[in-house]
């Protein structure tokens, strides 16, 4: 099965953590909306890349076991040191849903293109493959947002993949820095209007159109950020739908 539109699911929403250590997940409702997104098939096809933290063993080996016991086929795309699956194209359109897990998306787009998947994702998208993620598995899809790939000071990225025409900011409610440079960044035209999601919530965009925000916590939110007069940005709250 598939998606009937080209679906991205933007998020800042993580694994919930069992407290048995740094990588022992439980899938939160965020899968399911996933699955339901790429039509509810009997046992969903899901491929994780961990490009952004350098494929990390533990977190790749920690996704396994988020799903462990579940009717989920599982699998993986690491890049480092050379590709996990022969034909990478012919993996990624064979799946239901591709979740791409956060770190460094600077480098992440950097290994991307090297080995042309931002070519192959615009395919797979098209086929109706949900792409999903968290953080930089969020901001890869957009034009761009902000960033602490290049170090502790956040510093804007504006070469995403730029599937959705649009900039992204994550952990807006959990990261003070990042709401201020963010309005700052659209406000000037460094990059062009877009949304953000405080922890916990994600978007839902079908085809370029953004159709909502989902939560998985009360309280949090998404943001619709866009130029306004005399060089500053206007902020508009958007209420997500609270995942059960």
């Amino acid at each position: 099965m598939a998606a009937t539109a080209p679906t991205v699911l933007a998020t800042s929403i993580g694994f919930d953590s069992r407290g048995r250590g740094p990588t022992d997940w439980a899938p939160g409702p965020v899968f399911d909306l996933a699955f339901q997104l790429a039509g509810d098939p009997v046992r969903p096809r899901i491929c994780h890349l961990a490009t952004a933290t350098g494929d990390d063993p533990a977190r790749v080996a920690g996704f396994y076991g988020a799903f462990a016991g579940r009717d989920v086929a599982v699998s993986h795309l690491s890049l480092f040191p050379m590709p996990t699956v022969a034909d990478v194209r012919a993996h990624l359109l064979a799946q239901d849903v591709v979740w791409v897990g956060g770190g460094s998306v600077a480098n992440l787009l950097a290994v991307w293109r090297v080995h042309g998947l931002d070519e192959v994702f615009r395919e797979v998208w098209q086929a109706g493959v949900v792409l999903g993620g968290v953080s930089a598995g969020s901001l890869c899809w957009h034009v761009g947002g902000t960033t602490d790939s290049f170090g502790p000071d956040l510093r804007p990225v504006t070469d995403g993949l730029g599937l959705l025409p649009f900039s992204n900011s994550v952990h807006h409610d959990s990261e003070p820095r990042r709401r201020p440079l963010y309005q700052r960044l659209v406000a000037d035209g460094t990059l062009p209007a877009g949304h953000a999601t405080d922890d916990g919530v994600g978007l839902v965009y079908r085809g370029t159109d953004l159709v909502e925000a989902v939560a998985d916590r009360p309280g949090a939110a998404a943001y619709r950020v866009e130029p306004g007069p005399d060089g500053t940005a206007v902020e508009t709250r958007v209420a997500p739908r609270r995942l059960r």
